[in-house]
């Protein structure tokens, strides 16, 4: 496995993570997902540690909390081996405490997943939304707390746009605060808006991407396909609704191209996919889940190899989309590029 510095910490992380949302498997979007137990999840977990994935990522809002409970059964007796990234700020209650970032939800959601992982410390611990109610003053505050505590090692984001994370990070300047180190994020090769204002910023900031869902809210299985219904047991019927929405034609393009080298490649269609995003500038670690073994060996093949030159440009001109305003001007007039060189996609060296 290859590691990876988050952003412009020290931390290393593996290229390929896990991603605990399968856990537990409580409620409409979760259940769907997986309904994963804690005998089956140190299965997993064992896989992975052989495997050199080392990072597990989870939420308080996963299952209500059993996403948690679940990985902290999972890892016991090797928390040493393990990095532990969890998040917090999105509603686990219809109180008016149990959302946001304030410095009391911010304490109680860090004693929380403390408990339910059964740690003394969580390696990295994120916003899992923008809280516009709460100053960011407080909320940096009260993280440099967590850290000084060491109840918390790193911090970052997920699901800020690129204002709401560069305001973050000014204030974090201003005031001698704990800075962001990484930002979790939507990126897929039926979702590339992430390059658009948050790639950018990551590269100019030091923030490395954790990216979520790489398969695009399961459409990248290689179990959808142009002309043919969705498979009757496809999640998607269950959790369309609650992901990114990604337009019919746009998708079948991306996958007759992941099609046509899963033939040149003898890869499968998730192990393109995710192959594609390790190679993406700003990329830290890409997240997969897996409800079961089959699954997690199918995705830890997307490492140890490379798509030539000539598969990732085919990739990305089956996938690219113009770009939106304000960015549209600096693709399309000389003037404007001129100002703002391309952003290098050259892979690293160790890629």
């Amino acid at each position: 496995m290859e590691y990876r510095r988050l952003g412009a910490s020290g931390l290393k992380v593996p290229a390929l993570s896990f991603g605990a949302g399968t856990f537990g498997g409580k409620g409409p979007v979760f259940g769907a997902w997986g309904t994963t137990d804690a005998r089956e999840a140190r299965r997993l977990v064992d896989i992975c540690l052989d495997a050199g994935i080392t990072m597990f990522d989870t939420a308080d809002v996963y299952s209500g909390g059993a996403s948690e409970e679940v990985l902290g059964e999972a890892i016991k007796g090797r928390r040493d081996q393990v990095i532990v990234s969890t998040k917090t700020s999105l509603p686990m209650g219809d109180g008016p405490g149990d959302a946001g970032s304030s410095r009391s939800r911010l304490i109680t959601a860090c004693e929380d997943a403390l408990r339910r992982l059964g740690t003394d410390h969580i390696d990295l611990f994120q916003l899992h939304a923008f809280d516009a109610g709460t100053p960011i003053e407080e909320v940096l505050s009260t993280l440099d707390d967590l850290v000084r505590a060491g109840k918390v090692r790193y911090l970052g984001v997920s699901n800020f746009s690129g204002w709401q994370t560069m305001k973050s990070l000014a204030v974090a300047e201003r005031y001698g605060r704990p800075r962001y180190v990484a930002q979790q994020v939507y990126y897929s090769l039926v979702g590339r808006d992430y390059e658009w204002e948050l790639m950018p910023l990551g590269l100019d900031q030091g923030l490395g991407a954790l990216v979520w869902s790489p398969l695009g809210w399961g459409r990248l299985t290689g179990r959808i396909r142009r002309g043919r219904p969705l498979p009757a047991d496809s999640r998607l019927h269950d959790t369309a609704a609650y992901g990114p929405p990604v337009d019919d034609e746009h998708l079948y393009r991306v996958i007759d191209a992941l099609d046509e080298i899963a033939q040149e490649t003898g890869r499968a269609v998730p192990q393109i996919a995710i192959n594609w995003l390790l190679r993406r500038p700003t990329v830290s670690s890409v997240i997969i889940g897996a409800r079961n073994e089959e699954q997690l060996r199918q995705n830890l093949g997307a490492v140890g190899w490379s798509l030539t030159a000539d598969q990732v440009a085919r990739l990305d001109a089956a996938s690219g989309k113009p770009a939106p305003y304000p960015y549209f001007p600096y693709e399309r007039q000389e003037g404007f590029a001129r100002l703002n060189p391309p952003l290098d996609f050259t892979p690293p060296a160790d890629a």
